[in-house]
């Protein structure tokens, strides 16, 4: 796995398999880390983290789920357990949408069934809405609700950066799909529409390559979705 560094405070771990693209963000002595994959790969991803100097002195960590599919939440606990192992203090942040579905462990919101394995039910410590902030160190992120590929789909913003990782809202090219449980296609219009109007220098994907022109590439997928 080679990771891909941001500047500057960013790593992309792209997802190995089925994966999702796993982010992690770094300031001070803590730690945010963007969906976690299958499970599969976690220790991969540890690993890298690990490598590039991601924990060392790490003493909070906070795992951030953009939304409740298996591929991007399935290695939320293995994360936690090896985390914690360092003596990190772990918590879990979501949409209320996709905490609801993770304290549940509901596997049909999950979509365990895809993968033939389950996630455990496990509880999600800051819950949040549209237009709060997630804090590492002293980096502000902004929470965006995004429904349309789930109804707690939601992206965080770092203004500063320019920086919006999107989860499977928008990719480079498409867009999430939203024939699964709780998708919307009217919603993930909306939703799209806003995240157009955001000065964004690079989208952060859940799946795929960095988005480099976001403008052309929210024009694109507006036209495609109408």
């Amino acid at each position: 796995m080679i990771p891909v560094e941001i500047p500057p405070h960013t790593l992309l771990l792209r997802g190995v398999g089925l994966d999702s693209n796993v982010y992690a963000i770094r300031d001070g002595d803590e730690l945010l880390i963007i969906d976690t994959g299958t499970g599969v790969y976690w220790n991969r991803y540890l690993s890298a983290l690990a490598g590039e100097g991601y924990l060392e002195g790490v003493k909070r960590a906070v795992i951030f789920n953009t939304h409740e599919h298996f591929d991007h939440v399935g290695g939320n606990l293995a994360f936690r357990r090896a985390l914690e192992e360092r003596g990190i203090e772990v918590e879990f942040a979501a949409h209320e949408f996709t905490a609801e579905a993770l304290e549940k462990g509901d596997d049909y919101l999950i979509l365990s069934f895809y993968y033939g394995r389950r996630v455990e039910p496990h509880t999600v410590n800051i819950k949040l809405r549209d237009g709060d902030e997630l804090s590492v160190g002293s980096l502000r992120l902004r929470v965006l609700h995004t429904p349309g590929h789930t109804r707690g789909s939601a992206c965080l913003y770092e203004p500063e950066e320019g920086l919006l990782f999107t989860g499977d809202t928008v990719f480079a090219g498409t867009y999430g799909r939203t024939d699964l449980p709780t998708g919307d296609i009217n919603q993930l219009r909306a939703s799209l529409r806003r995240l157009a109007e955001l000065d964004v220098h690079l989208g952060l994907p859940g799946h795929g390559r960095v988005i480099g022109d976001w403008k052309r590439n929210l024009e694109k997928l507006l036209r495609v979705i109408g």
